[in-house]
């Protein structure tokens, strides 16, 4: 019997969406209909901090700012995501319609996808698609342009200040927070950045109505959200799943019978191993990313851990000391503690270096090494050991 978490809904890439009427819908309301919607919905972010929507855009239209800007962040750089991509290339008008519905919100005038590097084959189709999008906006008498700004590849461009940088034609770094990109964003105006399917979904909040997404999912997550399925899976993909549903029926669905863990919102996720799956819900609790990896028994988690750092190491800007020296030194310690150099109860010291890294990195990364770092050391200590 199929999960009545899975594949029920089909809202993201549903072909039934008529951009206009939708619009014509959600314009009636006006601007603080709009925004007072999204909030009674309880849509959030859908990339990795899961800020409420709403809010956000209500923030943005109370600031008195002469010129304010709609980013969408399209940079999914984080490992085993792919979700966003699907949707630029299958349902591309959702997002233009959730990035318009923000400008008529907010008032601005001007929107940017900040398109990730490698999906520059992207750009020609979308291209396209944003020119036809203008007959829909001139119909219903909207000012409102966007245009697609390339990214330069860096992991930690994902971070909107870092985002923003590069599209100033800085070196990607984050900036410190406060002030915010609603107070202080693309040149130093009013900016909000929004993930790809996070303005997908604003058009299906509008589609089925508030009330009606508000139903979905949990307390704490509402709606349905898409996760990117890979590794030890006989159903690799996009799934779109209903928020709420437990590790445990998550494995039954998308496992192969063997899943020893699951790696919940990609490399800066958390690992749940077996004996968590029943008390673990998919999309609460963790990263709202949507990357979920699956490994099996024939997998390493050393190697998996090692793979991990590597990337880290390879990703950190550098700006911060916490984040640039502390994954090089994780990435040491656990090659330590394999190889005898060390005594296992040195990866104690390396848990304490994580936690001071979750506390003073400036920026996500930094801070979200100890996800996967530690969930891993507690619940597989044995694998790095011996």
């Amino acid at each position: 019997m199929q999960n009545q978490h899975i594949n029920k809904l089909g809202y993201i890439f549903s072909d039934d969406c008529d951009c206009k009427k939708i619009l014509e819908s959600a314009f009636s309301k006006g601007a603080d209909g709009i925004i007072n919607d999204l909030i009674y919905s309880g849509l959030r972010g859908r990339g990795g901090a899961g800020f409420p929507t709403g809010l956000k855009w209500k923030f943005a239209k109370k600031e008195q700012c002469d010129t304010k800007y709609i980013i969408c962040n399209a940079d999914e750089g984080e490992p085993g995501t792919f979700k966003d991509r699907e949707i630029l290339t299958k349902v591309p008008r959702k997002v233009l319609g959730g990035m318009t519905m923000c400008a008529m919100a907010t008032g601005a005038k001007q929107g940017y996808i900040y398109l990730r590097a490698e999906y520059k084959y992207l750009v020609k189709e979308l291209e396209k698609e944003i020119e036809e999008f203008k007959l829909v906006q001139k119909e219903l008498g909207i000012d409102f342009n966007i245009d697609i700004f390339l990214g330069s590849g860096a992991y930690v461009c994902g971070e909107e200040t870092a985002l923003i940088e590069s599209m100033e034609g800085k070196r990607g770094e984050p900036r410190n927070k406060p002030p915010y990109p609603i107070q202080d964003g693309y040149l130093g105006k009013t900016t909000v950045v929004n993930n790809v399917e996070t303005l997908a979904s604003t058009m299906v909040v509008f589609r089925i109505g508030a009330k009606s997404y508000k139903n979905l999912g949990t307390q704490e997550q509402k709606g349905s959200k898409l996760f990117s399925i890979s590794g030890d899976s006989p159903r690799e993909g996009v799934h779109e799943i209903e928020l709420g549903m437990s590790a445990y029926d998550f494995v039954k669905e998308f496992g192969d019978d063997d899943t020893k863990a699951i790696q919940i919102g990609g490399v800066a996720g958390f690992c749940v191993p077996r004996k968590k799956f029943k008390t673990t819900i998919i999309g609460t609790g963790n990263t709202t990313g949507g990357s979920t990896m699956l490994f099996n028994s024939s997998r390493s988690m050393y190697n998996v851990l090692h793979n991990y750092l590597d990337f880290f190491v390879e990703e950190s800007c550098g700006q911060c000391t916490p984040c640039r020296i502390g994954c090089q030194q994780l990435l040491k310690g656990i090659e330590a503690v394999k190889s005898g150099n060390k005594p296992p109860k040195y990866l104690n010291q390396l848990l304490k270096l994580a936690d001071t890294m979750n506390m003073t990195s400036k920026c996500g990364l930094g801070q979200s090494v100890t996800n996967s770092f530690t969930s891993i050391v507690k619940s597989f200590r044995e694998e790095i050991i011996y």
